[in-house]
């Protein structure tokens, strides 16, 4: 009897580091975490691995398993930060006010030479391509950028220039090239060459992480396929992802959504993946997550990269927790080691925060600590305070106060930390579940401690006799993180109802009062019954969840899945996934009665739309398979819609203006060492309605 295949998913969040193993690619039959390290991302995958193959039923060796794949927060967390590698962007045929649509001047990041060239709305040349001005750029910006972007106007309707540019850079230097037209054939060219640039800026990103797997791998005695999560939910492997690592944008998001619906079987749900740092909210129907048409829009940048509509908010089990200066509670966006956690890694933590938690007088930002990352250098680049900061940090743990003078100080640190050099830690939702006996694991009384401190500086703040107890304090900081999930709840499912977004004007303050009272638990009024509540139900995925959803579903009206596996449900959907690649072919009238396919080998003529539909439908279908094939899809299928723009005569007559033919070919991902079947078209499948 043939064994049914392992598949190794993984999952490299902010905190955490997860990995489950799929039996026949169904259910999962170990699981395992360990912490992430940021600095060294080959440490804490390495543990998740080792711990998760640990746990493997009886039987079962690592050598069996075929298939490994990833999500990760990388690539997102790069852009929202602006660490970027420098690089060299190539602007074909732009004028001025193109370019300055693109953006890319903001950060000064890149490098941006305008060329002659470009085409026209037909795919006609406008202007030849200046080659010898593209070899001059070369000579001068190779030395000191890390890859390349090229963009040039109307590429989806004519790609030669770029890829004629391409070979020009690849003639003079080694460095990765970047074509805006490889990765949207949707107008708007600002936006492309924006989405090319941040595709080759995130290349040294992705590469780091590869190759910390590979590593990792090769040392675990595990030789399988390595794929990873597009922003989509898809698959694809991970030297195709070398080149288009900008599509992981969202990566961890999007396998939270495919980890729900495979572990729950709904079809129909809204997932909330509550992590360490951030919660992140996506509506599913009928089985498929809701896409943003615009694209994914990260850290102000809007991209053309297709991802899940997920809406992000600052709120995690490692949120930080403060007291403001009129003795509030708040809770993030910032993110912070927990105490419990602190403790349980460095003991001696625990003797100064009892010291602490003794005091009715404490020292600045109290009760927070601060340590260097290990295997980290100072960059050359620091600030005079943050210089200052880091030469004061050891790798053990001091109190803030004894680092920094100052909120300039702080901030600082907090920029260290920011850049990966240093971490911070502090009081987190984390903390009060241990408190409140609600969440096990790390040190308790370092958190009673934590919780006790804060007390006293609240007292301070307000001038109040007396203080709260830790536990209050705890309650409290509950009753935040469960309010502010409610309200992020209904606020991404009313964003799907145009006209009844929470903030909005429309929605007043009556509307506006009513979420406050629906989060808070409270009753609207005592003489009119006005109530919210989810149509759907919440899954609910992520370590913190089983502390906070139950009572934010009770407010809500909400039925709630917390799924088995639920801890590490994003590293289930990074293995859950399928290989799905996507291709546009544009046919448009460019005079009367003259079709002009716009393949990418080049464009073709027609006097009859329906032969010029049905090559642009081979051509897509061809093109999708063979991008399947190379993501790494097993005997992919193509299923073709069509949507077509009609125009209207005053003899009342219609005629075919434009046409889009949208191929998707779909496989299991390619595990073991088995080869592909030849794909296969449904050539009727899914032909849209003309949109007039």
């Amino acid at each position: 009897m043939k064994r049914e295949e392992l598949w190794l998913g993984l999952d490299t969040g902010g905190t955490f580091t997860d990995a489950v193993l799929l039996e026949g690619g169904t259910r999962v039959v170990a699981s395992a975490k360990a912490l992430t390290t940021h600095w060294n991302l080959a440490i804490g995958i390495g543990g998740a691995i080792r711990a998760v193959l640990g746990a493997m039923p009886p039987g079962r060796r690592r050598e069996e398993v075929s298939l490994v794949s990833v999500s990760t927060t990388l690539a997102t967390n790069a852009v929202v930060e602006n660490r970027f590698s420098p690089i060299g962007v190539l602007l074909i045929g732009f004028d001025d006010a193109m370019a300055a649509r693109t953006g890319l001047a903001r950060d000064g990041a890149s490098a941006i030479q305008r060329i002659a060239g470009g085409h026209d709305a037909t795919g006609a040349q406008s202007e030849p391509l200046d080659e010898a001005a593209i070899l001059q750029a070369v000579d001068a910006l190779a030395a000191r950028v890390g890859a390349f972007a090229v963009a040039a106007r109307f590429s989806v309707r004519n790609p030669e220039h770029e890829l004629a540019a391409r070979r020009l850079i690849r003639e003079r230097c080694d460095k990765p090239v970047t074509c805006a037209h490889e990765l949207s054939s949707r107008l708007d060219a600002p936006r492309r060459a924006l989405t090319a640039a941040l595709n080759a800026r995130l290349t040294p990103q992705i590469r780091h992480l590869t190759l910390a797997l590979a590593r990792v791998l090769e040392e675990e005695s595990i030789d399988a396929p390595l794929m990873i999560v597009k922003g989509d939910g898809s698959l694809m492997r991970a030297d195709v992802a070398l080149e288009c690592p900008v599509e992981t944008i969202l990566s961890g998001p999007a396998a939270s959504v495919v980890g729900a619906g495979f572990l729950t079987g709904l079809d129909d749900f809204v997932v909330s993946d509550m992590g360490g740092t951030t919660t992140d909210i996506a509506i599913v129907s009928n089985g498929r997550p809701v896409v943003n048409a615009d694209g994914a829009l990260i850290g102000g940048w809007r991209t053309m990269v297709e991802a899940v509509d997920v809406r992000t908010c600052g709120l995690g089990g490692d949120s930080e927790v403060v007291v403001d200066r009129h003795g509030r509670l708040c809770v993030g966006p910032r993110k912070t080691m927990p105490l419990a956690l602190l403790a349980d890694q460095f003991p001696g933590v625990l003797v100064d925060l009892r010291a602490l938690a003794e005091q009715d007088r404490l020292p600045p930002f109290a009760p927070q600590y601060a340590l260097r990352n290990p295997e980290r250098d100072a960059p050359a680049h620091l600030t005079r305070l943050e210089r200052s900061a880091w030469d004061a940090l050891t790798p053990e743990p001091q109190r803030l106060s004894a680092l920094v003078r100052g909120a300039a100080g702080r901030e600082a640190l907090r920029r260290l930390a920011d850049a990966g050099l240093a971490t911070i830690a502090g009081f987190t939702p984390s903390d009060a579940m241990h408190v409140l006996g609600r969440q096990t694991g790390w040190n308790r009384e370092a958190a009673e401690c934590g919780a006790r401190i804060l007390a006293v500086e609240e007292r301070n703040a307000r001038a109040a006799r007396g203080a709260d107890t830790a536990a209050g304090l705890c309650e409290r900081t509950f009753d935040h993180v469960v309010r502010a999930t409610g309200r992020a709840l209904l606020a991404a499912a009313l964003a799907n109802d145009p006209g009844l977004e929470a903030h909005g004007e429309r929605w007043g303050l009556l509307g506006e009062r009513l979420v406050e009272d629906v989060v808070a638990g409270e009753r609207f009024s005592g003489l009119v019954d006005a109530r919210l509540a989810l149509a759907r139900p919440i899954v609910a995925i992520g370590a913190p969840v089983g502390a906070y959803y139950p009572e934010v579903a009770r407010r809500l009206g909400a039925a709630l899945e917390i799924p088995r596996h639920a801890a590490v449900c994003n590293a289930v959907g990074a293995v859950a996934g399928v290989v799905a690649q996507s291709v546009d072919v544009l046919v448009n009238q460019t005079s009367l009665n003259n079709f002009r396919v716009h393949d990418p080998a080049g464009h073709a003529d027609y006097s009859d739309s329906a032969a010029a539909l049905e090559h642009a439908r081979r051509t897509a279908a061809k093109l999708a398979l063979v991008a399947a094939d190379r993501a790494g899809a097993a005997d992919p299928h193509v299923e073709i819609e069509i949507e077509e723009r009609l125009a209207h005569l005053e003899t009342g007559t219609d005629y075919l203006a434009e046409a889009r033919v949208h191929a998707t070919a779909t496989g299991r991902p390619l595990a073991g060492h088995a080869r592909p079947a030849a794909g296969h078209v449904h050539p009727a499948a899914g032909h849209a309605r003309p949109t007039g």
